[in-house]
């Protein structure tokens, strides 16, 4: 996939537990598991927004584009 999520580079960087990211953003601990491992299709800018507000980050930091294969896999939407 040509989208990179480095959301645990962030929470190391911050040191925070994905526990405490989940409880305020307002998701399972499961699907703040499926979005670091990315085998989600996607995620809402409500939820990515809360994400960035509480590692005090941007989007960029997260998401990354590495051009390349683009092979689609069954992933979810993170709500």
């Amino acid at each position: 996939m040509p989208i990179i999520i480095n959301l645990d580079i962030m929470l190391a960087r911050r040191k925070v537990k994905s526990r405490a990211l989940a409880a305020y953003v307002g998701i399972t601990e499961q699907n703040l598991s499926l979005l670091k491992s990315s085998k989600v299709r996607g995620i809402r800018f409500g939820t990515l927004e809360r994400i960035c507000e509480f590692l005090e980050c941007q989007p960029g930091d997260l998401l990354e584009f590495v051009p390349g294969d683009s092979t689609q896999d069954d992933g979810d939407t993170l709500d």
